[in-house]
């Protein structure tokens, strides 16, 4: 239902997701800062991960709890969440303090994320609801460009708290405006929810993390907590593989798994997150640590990475939607990920900002070549029935990918740093004073050293952060060779639908596959509306030559009995003297009568029948768009329901 509040629950709709977007990468350009601040500099990866962990493994949770309860009611606890998570961040005295309250807060954002792109069906008449969704993708795009440069310039002109901060008047403009318009939603859908395989998956996801991350620096390999972590993984998984298949709605279907499609595109997914987020998280401190640039400068060094990801997102996108073929993208997206990998290692703390801005755009256009495409494969490889699911699980392969890849790049990065350390150590005397521990406190001290000194340490800083991206290479060229075991299959039409908000979000996103295909079928037939619908579908109704103007009254006249010819012309953004040769060519084939004062409007009996044909049409048009998924009288009753509301929504224009 269309309401007057509706520009303004999509704005807060929209500043939500802004929100749990921003914080996946806000804090890419903080993190030296916080650890100059806190220390902890073997903790920074954790910053990072349990954000992402908590907000991937809550999502199933969030999407089907606002289809049982309610999704007013969730998004507001969502917000809360996050808020109170962001001012306990900015509070924190500790690194172990804000580790925590970052998992709280990416427990707020996975519900931010999920439902408020749920709300958006909820709100927006079907005939607008693909732009929305458009701008909702492009949420996604925004915020990962001005993510990093937006961190580095609170931490330069505030302090690295306001990176937390800022989400509070944000946030709190968003929770009036929902709490304050947004209707609350009556439907509701029973689920099953699988409790005890969100639980298990994510408890073994963080024992495995946990492994990563101190394995081979805060303990041994050998020692009992790794061996303890390692024993608690297996015995979780293997509950989860248990309970996964019993579940009636399992979180994760073990049959997706038999898919060669699914399967590939998972362990893709992986790396591609593991790259990405590897990247952006070791990058700043490079930039920072080595070369003595501000935070917002390091954001600024960034961009050539994220333009170069939107840039090829958009541009696969427009490819694969024109010419069916998408196989080879993920192919030639990891090999040149690979290469702008291997580039990256080269890096020293003589390499010039060009050197650096070709390395990163590189890589930038190898992610952004692969991401997109990894879920339109998916979309393209399963049944109706697995869809949605599937689709999330592409997801949230890439944002554990991310998780481990920021762990274990971390974790090399320590063993590095502590052995080239300790090798200058045994070799240099060091001035009065000077405490070695301070560096892995804050590496940016390194700035302040005397020139000799600062040089060593300099050199072993590039050093440890080029192993970073040495060891990312081959993990790189495996996807690259596991890309060629991608099948091409022919390619469903609502499946090239797919937008930047699935291409480049981190957090899954968790709709049926039903809600799935509605997104794709809206999206498309936004895009058919724009082009001469009117004259078109009025011509396969038989109508002839009518303009778009006197077809788009006969649909609006549809199944109504008198309609006030000023509330007529409204709708359509026109004056009624502007409205009446429209009207006038229908009064004249006798398809419309005009009341006695000429003040309301009504078809005639052929007139109906005009009215039934465009809307038989307009749903054939839906159905030949779904086809492809087979029958399925799910799909069936979809385009019944949505083709009156694309011919009879409040807010089109005639065209």
């Amino acid at each position: 239902m269309r309401h007057k509040g509706l520009g303004l629950i999509i704005v807060a709709l929209m500043l939500g997701m802004l929100l749990a977007a921003l914080d996946q990468t806000i804090v890419s350009t903080a993190l030296p800062t916080i650890v100059s601040d806190l220390g902890g500099l073997e903790q920074l990866s954790w910053v990072v991960t349990g954000y992402m962990l908590a907000s991937t493994v809550s999502t199933p949770l969030w999407g089907k709890l606002g289809d049982q309860f309610g999704r007013k009611s969730l998004f507001v606890a969502a917000i809360v969440i996050f808020l109170i998570g962001s001012v306990l961040c900015g509070l924190s005295q500790s690194m172990a303090q804000l580790i925590g309250f970052r998992s709280l807060q990416g427990l707020g954002g996975g519900g931010l994320m999920v439902l408020a792109q749920a709300i958006v069906g909820d709100v927006v008449p079907a005939r607008e609801r693909g732009k929305y969704q458009g701008f909702f993708g492009a949420v996604f795009a925004v915020s990962s460009i001005v993510g990093p440069l937006l961190g580095g310039l609170f931490v330069d002109n505030l302090s690295w708290h306001w990176v937390f901060y800022v989400n509070l008047p944000v946030g709190a403009v968003a929770l009036f405006v929902i709490v304050a318009v947004l209707p609350n939603d009556k439907s509701r859908t029973k689920h099953r929810i699988d409790y005890a395989g969100v639980v298990l998956i994510g408890g073994a996801t963080s024992c495995l993390v946990l492994i990563a991350t101190w394995g081979g620096t805060t303990y041994k390999w050998i020692s009992p907590e790794i061996v303890g972590l390692a024993a608690a993984a297996l015995a979780l998984l293997v509950a989860a593989y248990v309970v996964e298949k019993r579940a009636a709605e399992p979180i994760m279907p073990l049959k997706l798994f038999r898919l060669r499609a699914f399967t590939m595109t998972s362990i893709v997914g992986f790396v591609v997150g593991f790259g990405m987020f590897g990247a952006l998280t070791y990058l700043p401190l490079y930039l920072q640590s080595v070369h003595g640039v501000s935070a917002t400068m390091s954001g600024v060094h960034l961009l050539p990475m994220m333009l170069g990801m939107l840039a090829m997102s958009i541009v696969s996108g427009q490819v694969i939607a024109r010419t069916g073929k998408y196989r080879y993208f993920p192919i030639a997206g990891t090999f040149i990920a690979t290469v702008g990998m291997f580039m990256l290692s080269r890096l020293d703390e003589n390499s010039s900002t060009l050197t650096m801005s070709v390395d990163l755009l590189v890589l930038g256009v190898g992610l952004g070549m692969t991401m997109q495409v990894l879920v339109i494969v998916v979309q393209n490889a399963v049944d109706f029935a697995d869809l949605g699911v599937a689709t999330s699980g592409a997801t949230f392969f890439r944002s554990i990918g991310g998780s481990f890849g920021v762990a274990t790049l971390g974790s090399v990065f320590t063993a590095t740093l502590d052995a080239d350390l300790a090798e200058l150590l045994a070799r240099t005397r060091l001035p009065p004073g000077f405490n070695p521990a301070d560096l892995q406190r804050d590496p940016t001290i390194i700035q302040h050293l005397p020139p000799p000194l600062a040089r060593d340490f300099l050199h072993i800083y590039a050093d440890a952060i080029a192993q970073v991206f040495l060891v990312g290479t081959p993990v790189l060229f495996v996807a690259f060779v596991l890309s060629w075991f991608i099948p091409e299959q022919k390619l469903r039409e609502t499946t090239k639908a797919v937008d930047l908000g699935e291409g480049l979000g981190a957090t899954s996103a968790e709709r049926s596959s039903l809600a799935e295909v509605e997104r794709g079928l809206v999206r498309l037939a936004d895009g058919h509306l724009r082009k001469d619908y009117y004259v078109r579908l009025g011509r396969l109704a038989g109508l002839g030559d009518l303009p778009a103007g006197s077809v788009w009254v006969i649909a609006r006249l549809g199944g109504e009995d008198w309609v006030d010819a000023d509330a007529l012309a409204e709708r359509a953004h026109i004056t009624r003297e502007e409205g009446r040769p429209y009207v006038d060519r229908l009064t004249e084939r006798g398809l419309v009568v005009r009341s006695p004062d000429g003040g309301a409007l009504r078809l005639t009996e052929e007139g109906r029948r005009a009215a039934d044909s465009l809307l038989g049409h307009a749903k054939a048009g839906l159905v030949r768009l779904v086809e492809d998924w087979g029958d399925n009288p799910e799909l069936e009753r979809l385009c019944e329901r949505i083709a009156p509301e694309l011919l009879g929504s409040e807010s089109d224009r005639p065209n």
